[in-house]
């Protein structure tokens, strides 16, 4: 029996454990010199979350514009890397957007989290978040990653309900 060959090409076998590693850098780098580590006193939106389970413990804090998109924001957070590298990128991705565009952030971060597919468009929004998607390895992990999210979506909460009330 006569078995063809496929030809050789050039492209390189994509190799997982380099992308691991390369995930694994993202999130290091970020815990080792977290970015927007510091508070900021005449904030418009208060964010904070504990996780009783392990101790991580978030603050973050927004400062609006007149747009009610995010000029300032800073954070605190104690805990393992991964939710303190989580806290520092979400302060990142957060400078310049709009409230409505925050929360759609958070809910791609968290659909991913979850393990749901993403459209290429959500997923280009997500950046460097995507180093996350090596923590869904580690089921116990995922509420670490997530718990700087869930302190802003409340906080955001928060601040709708104040508003309205004005």
């Amino acid at each position: 029996m006569f078995i063809k060959k496929k030809p050789e090409t050039n492209r390189q076998k994509f190799d997982f454990e380099e992308l691991d590693e390369l995930y694994r850098e993202v999130i290091l780098a970020h815990y080792r010199n977290p970015q927007n580590r510091r508070q900021i006193e005449d904030a418009d939106i208060r964010c904070e979350g504990f996780n009783p389970f392990c101790g991580d413990e978030v603050f973050i804090q927004l400062k609006l514009d007149e747009q009610e998109g995010v000029a300032e924001v800073g954070h605190q957070a104690q805990g393992c890397s991964i939710c303190k590298a989580s806290a520092s990128m979400l302060t990142e991705l957060l400078k310049g957007k709009t409230l409505e565009e925050a929360e759609a952030l958070s809910r791609a971060f968290h659909r991913m989290m979850r393990g749901a597919p993403t459209s290429d468009e959500k997923a280009n929004a997500l950046g460097g978040l995507k180093a996350f998607q090596g923590v869904l390895k580690f089921p116990i992990r995922i509420q670490c990653a997530l718990l700087p999210w869930a302190a802003l979506e409340s906080g955001l909460n928060e601040y709708r309900a104040r508003i309205k009330d004005r």
